[in-house]
């Protein structure tokens, strides 16, 4: 969950994957899991990337995305984003298409690059939330750990770096994290892959490619943490880990009712 508190509110955000066609287990999981959040929440924020779909068809026209929309009488918002890499006219045809199907209380073209339009989301947002007292301290960011931000940062160099060969067969699992008053945390992580052929790639020649996948995701840890890291990473190989219902419930992707 990330959260925003102000004085007078607190919104709580449950971001989720995108929705797709699932190819194996993990992604069914996934999707899932989008189905749930949406019923369970008390507005959703739907996204459209106008760079990718500039008329919204491929998106909307989606068995899956109308099902999902459809499933409840949660109100919804659409944000268009990326508007500042596309024509006005396209934007403006854009909204006026949408807006004559009914589905969306709202359409905001926003970019979120740029931050247009961005306080004009939050003002929305409250206008459609309940009152009630605060979940959390206004301090509070979010409800994950610092290790779950740790295996983010380095899932995410993972896949900057892999992004051609392997970038949805790995999971980051985080498999030490120690703190030291007197000396750098020392954090072990275990970049898993589903193939033996796919290890290789990741450790690189002679090691090379891991060593500056070590290095990149170090700094960018330190500069979460605001303090030195030692990091070690190791590659893992379990087999078909994407469609395994065990390996995935060790991993945190369970069922609801699980």
């Amino acid at each position: 969950l990330g959260i925003l508190s102000s004085e007078n509110f607190q919104i709580i955000f449950q971001d989720t994957p995108g929705i797709l066609n699932p190819e194996y287990l993990l992604q069914e999981r996934m999707l899932d899991y989008v189905f749930h959040s949406v019923k369970d929440s008390e507005l959703v924020l739907f996204i459209i990337d106008i760079k990718e779909d500039p008329t919204g068809s491929q998106t909307l026209s989606d068995e899956r995305v109308s099902r999902i929309l459809s499933s409840t009488e949660t109100k919804k918002i659409l944000l268009i984003n990326k508007i500042d890499l596309s024509e006005q006219s396209v934007v403006e045809k854009l909204i006026n298409d949408i807006s004559a199907k009914g589905i969306f209380e709202k359409i905001i073209p926003i970019s979120a690059a740029e931050g247009f339009n961005l306080p004009y989301v939050t003002e929305s947002i409250l206008e459609y939330l309940p009152e009630h007292p605060k979940y959390f301290p206004d301090d509070q960011l979010s409800d994950e750990n610092e290790r779950f931000f740790v295996s983010e940062i380095i899932r995410e160099k993972v896949f900057e770096r892999y992004r051609d060969e392997i970038p949805y067969s790995t999971e980051v699992i985080i498999a030490e994290f120690k703190e030291r008053d007197n000396s750098k945390d020392y954090i072990s992580a275990e970049i898993v892959v589903e193939k033996d052929s796919q290890k290789p790639i990741i450790l690189g020649a002679k090691g090379d490619a891991i060593k500056r996948l070590g290095q990149e995701a170090r700094a960018a840890i330190e500069k979460f943490l605001q303090h030195e890291v030692y990091l070690e990473l190791r590659v893992k190989v379990r087999e078909k880990w994407r469609s395994n219902p065990v390996i995935l419930k060790s991993f945190g992707y369970k069922k609801d009712d699980e």
